[in-house]
């Protein structure tokens, strides 16, 4: 007789239980866009109807221990954010609060193992982060397996508030070197644009274009032209070696690469365009 009362109670409890749930979402938001145009902005609570939730365990590189966050599948979210764009030939920039912007190949960021964390499963709110020791929140690009701590490779960019899917070229033309007319230097300063592409452009601007947490690299003075090369080969490599800053080593860079990299770097003192002093 008293099986239907005890039944309602646990149906209630269930329903508080979602309710909780759901409140527990933080009110956080994410804009998608596509070649410079608005495309959708989805919530974080409109993401978890359809890629629910999870607690995620990761060696973070960052905070230099294991770590847990709650979290969604990075694929899920692309997904849902890009749905019915085609991202052939294209990049995915991810961009945070503070002007960070990290470029992914759009086939690149579909290895398995990547999430976005948005909220610490560790510690209330979150651990603060990175040599400012700064909330990572809204969200957080975690990546989950084995292998997969190597920021260069796997950036983690923080405080996410913006997904866009471009090419590179048409988003920041002005990064784009000169045309060379012999074929040998050519092939260099390109193989050195994409390494600018890859390890730099999240922090360093070209022509204005670019990160905005390091040095601007080629307006009003490319940096070439007040540092000896040596030293920019040397400061790329191991910075610690010449002071303390945000700047990543680049140990693992070899002899070739750095010849190419500087060898863009050196091309594009032909190039500046500062469309904030034309």
């Amino acid at each position: 007789m008293r099986v239907a009362p005890y039944l309602a109670f646990l149906f209630a409890l269930v329903g508080l239980g979602c309710t909780k749930s759901e409140a527990a979402l933080p009110d956080v938001s994410l804009r998608f866009r596509v070649e410079g145009q608005e495309l959708r902005t989805l919530s974080l609570r409109e993401l978890a109807a359809k890629a629910p939730p999870v607690v995620v365990s990761t060696d973070d590189p960052y905070y230099g221990k294991a770590k847990r966050f709650r979290a969604v599948s990075l694929e899920s979210v692309l997904a849902l954010g890009f749905a019915g764009v085609p991202g052939a030939g294209r990049e995915l920039i991810f961009r945070a609060k503070d002007g960070y912007a990290v470029p992914f190949r759009e086939a690149a960021i579909h290895e398995p193992g990547a999430f976005l964390a948005f909220a610490d499963d560790d510690v209330p709110g979150y651990e603060p982060i990175g040599a400012q020791k700064v909330s990572p929140f809204p969200l957080y690009l975690v990546w989950t397996q084995a292998g997969q701590s190597d920021l260069e490779k796997h950036p983690r960019p923080w405080q996410l508030e913006s997904i866009e899917m471009v090419r590179f070229e048409s988003a920041f033309p002005h990064t784009a070197p000169p045309a060379q007319a012999d074929r040998a230097a050519s092939a260099q300063v390109q193989r050195g644009y994409d390494t600018f592409k890859a390890l730099c452009f999240q922090c360093h601007a070209i022509n204005r274009q670019g990160g905005r947490t390091g040095p601007e690299l080629n307006v009003p003075q490319n940096v070439l032209e007040y540092l000896p090369e040596s030293y920019v080969r040397g400061y790329i490599v191991k910075p610690t070696t010449y002071r303390y800053g945000i700047m990543p080593a680049h140990e693992t860079m070899t002899g070739s690469e750095l010849d190419d990299l500087v060898g863009y770097l050196r091309c594009m003192k032909d190039r500046k365009l500062d469309p904030q002093h034309p």
